[in-house]
């Protein structure tokens, strides 16, 4: 039994992919804004928090909750993700803080906070984008979700060499489409050739195996160019 905190739970991949962790016997620690979907649920093994991870005084309810409960965190997935779709003159200040608030600072804060609870063998895996990958195919209207993508690729790959005396490996998946609400509100006109549950079941056994295999590695986990 693993003791799992994910991020960006309340639909799509991270919703999916709590209650695989949970219907496999693992305790799960699921973290979004909106908390109803997951507690309609009522499973045993998923404790849910209303945690905003663009704010620093909201991501300390999670680090109360493992001192107090669990001691430890041995899968910790930072699944919770902003999407803005705007031409790039069209962009603001305003809009790049509000998707790198989400997709960079949270993930480095709660990684963070996280670090005195993982122990030998925990594995911490970041999701991206293939959009952040350099050299991949880009798309107009996503400067500032692209980038910030790009840029925990590199958080990541500093953090699995900072920790790997410890053997806390760090690695990335970064994923192609999904049919997710995200995307459908962003490109409503286009489908995806995956399905969020088909994402999760892959993540799922990555995240409780790929250590054994990588760290400081970017998995691209696309059937398509995109």
């Amino acid at each position: 039994m693993k003791h799992v905190i994910i991020t960006g739970t309340s639909r799509g991949i991270g919703f999916e992919l709590a209650k695989i962790f949970a219907n496999n016997g693992h305790k799960v620690l699921a973290i979004s804004r909106n908390t109803t979907p997951l507690s309609k649920i009522n499973h045993e093994n998923i404790t849910t928090i209303s945690v905003d991870v663009s704010k620093t005084s909201d991501l300390k309810k999670i680090s109360e909750f493992v001192e107090i409960n669990w001691k430890k965190v041995d899968i910790l997935i930072n699944n919770a993700g902003k999407l803005i779709n705007k031409p790039f003159t069209e962009l603001t200040t305003d809009d790049f803080l509000e998707v790198y608030k989400v997709n960079v600072f949270g993930v480095a804060e709660l990684t963070k906070n996280m670090i005195p609870f993982l122990q030998k063998g925990s594995h911490v895996v970041t999701i991206s984008s293939m959009g952040g990958i350099q050299g991949s195919m880009k798309f107009p209207g996503l400067a500032a979700y692209s980038s910030a993508k790009g840029a925990v690729i590199t958080l990541s790959e500093l953090l699995a060499e900072e920790y790997k005396e410890q053997q806390i490996a760090f690695n990335v998946l970064a994923i192609g489409a999904v049919q997710t609400e995200m995307l459908a509100e962003a490109f409503p006109d286009y489908k995806a050739p995956l399905s969020a549950t088909e994402m999760a079941e892959y993540m799922y056994d990555f995240a409780l195996n790929g250590n054994k295999f990588y760290n400081g590695k970017v998995l691209q986990v696309s059937s398509t160019t995109p």
